[in-house]
């Protein structure tokens, strides 16, 4: 039960800090922030599949009822989810899981953590930008901006592994 409450505490504190504050982040345009996408990531290995996409277009849907998107956050967050598990298995061997192994820096390591983040950030902002303009005319820029979201994206996902998700010694 504890381990529920926690999730559902970073799900809340998650989507308040986009809604309220990163969705205000803008620079030139070119890029945004999507720290929301950190709840898809952290997800243990062992959700089931439906728990797990019901769960992204919650947090999706949750994003978009706040900042008037239509559905592109859930669509992106789902279509995340849904590869979710092809990532895991193609950065992965089988043998380096052990039980109640969680994705991130501090259970599986950076290099892991690191691939396994910026592939999934990068298909989640694809989808996002490119639902938003929901057109090819602009391919190379869309482009641009999803290369660039997903690196400052991140940056902000490896930063909050480092300050909230180690372990105290």
């Amino acid at each position: 039960m504890r381990r529920y409450l926690k999730y559902v505490l970073i799900f809340v504190v998650l989507v308040l800090l986009q809604v309220l504050v990163l969705n205000r982040i803008n620079f030139s345009g070119y890029i945004n922030p999507y720290l929301y996408v950190l709840f898809i990531l952290i997800l243990p290995f062992e959700t089931p599949g439906w728990l797990l996409l019901i769960s992204s277009f919650l947090i999706g849907f949750s994003v978009d009822i706040f900042s008037n998107m239509q559905g592109m956050n859930a669509a992106a967050s789902v279509f995340m989810a849904f590869c979710r598990p092809l990532v895991i298995r193609l950065v992965t061997t089988p043998r380096e899981f052990e039980s109640n192994m969680e994705p991130g820096i501090r259970d599986i390591g950076f290099r892991w953590f690191l691939s396994y983040s910026l592939i999934l950030i990068f298909l989640h902002h694809l989808v996002l930008f490119y639902l938003e303009v929901f057109s090819f005319a602009q391919f190379f820029s869309t482009l641009l901006r999803a290369a660039l979201s997903t690196v400052f994206t991140l940056f902000l996902v490896i930063l909050s592994q480092y300050l909230f998700f180690m372990r105290k010694r």
